[in-house]
């Protein structure tokens, strides 16, 4: 018994960038003597009318790559690194001063013979402060360098907390809706590959579960991925099944950009089927080639319900 995926796709009406989105009837039906069950949650009707969604945006210049909340966030995680900078550049200045001056100095001393003592001094002086120069630079542009790359991961986070989820039928959401709510896993491949991570997921739906995990399946080559079920496993089973896997990306040209930039920035592959895992806060947890190993999800995330629940959810393991 299988079931077929949705699929959305958006055509631009006029130059003022109004945004149609078209939703093709979805269902993911399964068959069983005469019954069907559709859609991933409460969804029984087995046809539904092809429904339209009109999305609408003003005229404006497009944003930066670099938002003002992903500028926010970096300070907000590395709060004295502004400070650091300041008195870095302080140093330099200071530094940078004092090697002028010394270098007049020098330039007067061996200029004017009777000054010839002061020589060894002046210079001992002036390398003092090409050295200080040199140091403080060094330890601001590596700073510098840390910072924009956090930002610029930070961006790609947003970038991503603003791409679309179909949650239901009637549901819409960005991603960014999921932060501390579920552990998001983005399986990017071929639909073969996807079917084959839902094979391999099924002993571990009830544990995953409990840890929050929300699966996003996108098949990059546009053929729906089939999910089959055995034929004597139970209704409420695979309504679990249906709810780990219950997620659908819409706007698929916006997925397949971050995707490839992610790819293009690992070094991976273009053709190559990926997953991405995400903490409860919306930041990438761990990424990798192939499917991803659903055991490790178990044995590493602390539930989201019970007692630990709270004490445990920012403690998804490091950030990527």
């Amino acid at each position: 018994m299988a079931t077929a995926a949705q699929f959305f796709y958006i055509t631009v009406n006029s130059p003022n960038c109004h945004l149609t989105a078209k939703r093709s009837a979805f269902s993911r039906q399964l068959k069983d003597g005469g019954k069907s069950y559709s859609g991933f949650t409460d969804i029984t009707s087995s046809r539904r009318k092809p429904k339209s969604l009109s999305l609408v945006c003003n005229n404006s210049s497009p944003p930066s790559d670099i938002s003002s909340t992903a500028k926010i966030r970096s300070e907000v995680l590395s709060p004295f690194r502004s400070v650091r900078m300041f008195f870095y550049l302080a140093f330099i200045a200071s530094a940078g001063l004092g090697g002028l001056i010394a270098s007049t100095r020098l330039i007067a001393a061996l200029a004017n013979s009777s000054r010839g003592a002061e020589v060894p001094e002046i210079l001992k002086g002036l390398g003092i402060d090409l050295c200080a120069v040199s140091i403080f630079a060094f330890l601001y542009f590596r700073e510098n360098k840390a910072k924009n790359a956090q930002v610029a991961k930070l961006a790609r986070e947003e970038n991503l907390s603003n791409l679309k989820l179909r949650v239901d039928e009637k549901k819409i959401v960005p991603v960014s809706a999921f932060r501390g709510i579920a552990r998001l896993v983005i399986l990017a491949g071929p639909s073969a590959f996807i079917s084959e991570c839902f094979k391999l997921s099924a002993p571990f739906t009830e544990g995953l579960l409990e840890r929050g995990v929300l699966v996003v399946p996108f098949a990059i080559d546009g053929i729906s991925p089939s999910f089959e079920f055995e034929e004597n496993e139970e209704l409420e089973k695979i309504s679990r099944r249906k709810r780990l896997w219950q997620l659908a990306p819409i706007y698929a040209p916006e997925w397949t950009k971050w995707i490839d930039e992610q790819k293009k920035l690992a070094s991976v592959s273009p053709e190559s089927p990926v997953y991405l895992s995400l903490r409860l806060d919306g930041r990438v947890r761990g990424s990798g080639v192939g499917c991803p190993s659903w055991n490790a999800f178990v044995v590493q995330l602390p539930p989201v319900k019970g007692i630990w629940s709270g004490l445990l959810d920012g403690m998804d393991g490091r950030v990527l």
